[in-house]
């Protein structure tokens, strides 16, 4: 790819891209944190609930981004993937469509069952799941704080499936990887906003992640971050209804007839 007279790599975009789009993302999500009337917490509930200050949670996020710029690198450069850009232009667009839908059955069956063991398995938990579960209540720029294991885990090795069984090429990987990292920082926000396409098109939004989140809610809803699908098959899916604060603001809260055991 060339840009102003400078040829640039797909694999380096690739690298790169989602790391810059987390954050410019996110800081839009951070702009808007003063809408108080579409936050699913409130601000008191956010300094009272979560467990770690915000620098670290920056610390960590970068430390993990770190880790998949490296991966990606050698990922690359092991599959030696030579697809010229021409290539990518003439696949037929179905073509494109049916990569990206196999890259996110893989990274949601991935991500659902390693989620899930890391809740079951009291030790993973303990040491390694809990630092995410330290935000109680969930913001755009936390959607990656991670313990490194895990974001190794269940981003970093979870994104290499998808990319190598979907047979995309790294220019193709560009535009699926900065739309999971789109729809993962959204999934995080903390905001039910109206017009919002995610919750629109996708059930597994911002208030459903938000309830997986919750002390009631850490053995429900562990699909991300697409679809629901194995939580609907598995029986860990919650319902839930999304009902006005008070105080103001939004509240995602399970439905009476699902059980917190």
């Amino acid at each position: 790819m060339e840009v102003r007279g400078i040829e640039i790599s797909d694999e380096l975009i690739g690298t790169f891209a989602p790391i810059l789009v987390y954050w410019a993302y996110s800081g839009m999500y951070m702009m808007l944190e003063g809408l108080d009337n579409y936050r699913l917490h409130s601000r008191k509930d956010e300094v009272d609930k979560n467990l770690v200050p915000k620098k670290d949670v920056v610390k960590g996020v970068l430390l993990q981004q770190a880790v998949q710029a490296l991966v990606a690198t050698l990922l690359f450069a092991v599959t030696g993937n030579e697809v010229e850009a021409e290539g990518d232009q003439q696949r037929p667009l179905l073509v494109l469509a049916k990569q990206f839908f196999i890259a996110m059955v893989v990274l949601d069956t991935w991500q659902y069952f390693m989620h899930r063991y890391m809740h079951q398995n009291k030790f993973l938990y303990k040491h390694i799941h809990s630092q995410h579960h330290r935000l109680v209540v969930p913001y755009a720029y936390g959607a990656l704080y991670n313990h490194p294991l895990e974001g190794l885990i269940l981003d970093t090795v979870g994104g290499a499936l998808s990319f190598l069984l979907s047979g995309m090429s790294p220019r193709a990987s560009i535009f699926f990887f900065s739309f999971a990292t789109v729809k993962t920082v959204d999934d995080h926000c903390g905001l039910w906003l109206p017009g919002n396409l995610f919750h629109i098109f996708f059930r597994n939004n911002s208030a459903y992640h938000d309830i997986h989140h919750q002390l009631y809610g850490t053995k429900y809803n562990f699909s991300q971050p697409f679809f629901v699908t194995w939580d609907r098959i598995l029986g860990t899916y919650m319902p839930y209804t999304i009902e006005k604060r008070v105080d103001g603001g939004f509240e995602a809260r399970p439905t009476k007839d699902c059980k917190e055991d």
